[in-house]
């Protein structure tokens, strides 16, 4: 399902937005995580697709490949470490942010706890950055986080808690948690009276469009300039902390952004068609377990109200078979590892381009220019194989020799 948003706008970035998300953050962000070995040292790769934009009859399509962003595989490094940095400045302000990663107050920190719920990779990058910083963590997870996610979270020294419900259930139980035993909840879902935290790790996603700013230079409506931008759903957060990023900067000529979902775990395209932050009328289980979410974040439906273009719903297949095509790459496209929810955004545009109708109304023609993030690789190893049919490890190979000929190739 596709929906046009009528409160989409096309003005300068409004101040009450920047107030609360800003690119100047951002960059402060970077300094400060510039040094956690949790994180690359250089910006993620922003590869382009000829052959797939070929067939799928658009000018160009590129991918920012979040897979390669840290040893943990996902944007969400980019959010949960810097919250908590900023979080223990807010208890401790005489701490050196650009050091409390590296282990330098651990003695400090000892007693202090955090907790969140996760469908795995959020959990991961703050049981990962607690770890580093010397807090302890603990980490609830829902029935349908995988074994094997569970254990990549375990393996950062956080406490797992099972219950039996679903994401929502698990953001719940986290918050009771914390308030009987004293913990702090770092969560990137926004509710009554609890904002600061997730506006940070929303922040902190908005250092993957600080870094397509700075890879391709391009001011809105210059050559090379992205027309369409596609943002994973969830809770909202991916999709508010880059699409205020990208508006703040090139303002009213901003790109169409679209947002896509599972059909199951519509929240987002549920809060559009209300005009406020809704509940997904599905069974919020997906395969795209990133994105298999029940509630809207009240704090990121500020910035997707009036910064999205559209919302579009996919089904699992839909998820996997883009999965396939990144992994299989071609002559002229470089093999890309994208998991379940990173390849979310390829499969709605195929969808949109399957589609005359669907594809007119989006404005996807064949002067389109279009920008995918691969939010994760294989966050879960096994999953993805019995997707895919390859080991990501097998398709991780076939892309270092895809870009070692591509080196050796004449310019």
């Amino acid at each position: 399902m596709l929906f046009t948003n009528p409160r989409a706008t096309r003005t300068p970035y409004p101040e009450a937005l920047r107030a609360v998300l800003c690119l100047a953050r951002t960059q402060e962000n970077r300094r400060w995580l510039a040094g956690w070995r949790g994180l690359a040292r250089t910006a993620t790769p922003l590869v382009a697709l000829p052959d797939l934009a070929h067939r799928l009859g658009v000018a160009q399509v590129s991918v920012k490949d979040e897979s390669v962003r840290s040893p943990l595989a996902s944007f969400k490094a980019l959010g949960a470490p810097i919250a908590l940095v900023r979080q223990l400045l807010r208890l401790h302000p005489g701490l050196d942010p650009a050091a409390v990663l590296s282990g330098r107050y651990a003695a400090q920190l000892q007693g202090y706890t955090v907790v969140s719920a996760t469908d795995g990779n959020h959990g991961r990058a703050l049981a990962a950055a607690a770890q580093d910083a010397g807090c302890a963590c603990v980490i609830v997870l829902h029935a349908h986080v995988s074994a094997e996610r569970e254990q990549a979270i375990a393996r950062f020294g956080a406490r797992i808690v099972r219950i039996a419900g679903n994401y929502d259930e698990s953001v719940h139980e986290a918050a009771r948690l914390a308030a009987a035993n004293g913990w702090q909840v770092v969560s990137d879902t926004s509710y009554a009276g609890y904002e600061d935290i997730p506006r940070d790790v929303m922040q902190g996603y908005g250092t993957i469009a600080a870094e397509l700013i700075e890879q391709t230079g391009a001011q809105a409506g210059q050559p090379g300039a992205f027309t369409h931008v596609f943002l994973q759903g969830g809770v909202g957060g991916l999709a508010a902390g880059v699409a205020a990023t990208l508006w703040e900067y090139q303002g009213a000529a901003r790109p169409c952004c679209i947002v896509v979902e599972p059909a199951q775990a519509d929240c987002l395209m549920q809060s559009a068609l209300q005009g406020r932050p809704a509940r997904a009328t599905g069974s919020v289980d997906s395969v795209m377990a990133g994105l298999a979410c029940g509630d809207t974040s009240p704090l990121a439906w500020r910035f997707l109200d009036t910064g999205i273009d559209h919302f579009l719903t996919v089904e699992d297949g839909a998820a996997i078979a883009a999965m396939r095509t990144l992994a299989a790459g071609s002559a002229q496209d470089v093999p890309i590892v994208a998991g379940e929810s990173g390849a979310a955004g390829l499969a709605a545009l195929q969808v949109l381009r399957s589609d005359p109708a669907l594809a007119a109304q989006a404005g996807l023609d064949a002067q389109a220019r279009v920008l995918l993030i691969n939010s994760e690789g294989a966050t879960a190893p096994q999953v993805y194989q019995e997707l895919v049919g390859e080991a990501a490890a097998s398709v991780a190979a076939r892309q270092a020799r895809w870009q070692a000929q591509s080196a050796r190739l004449p310019a």
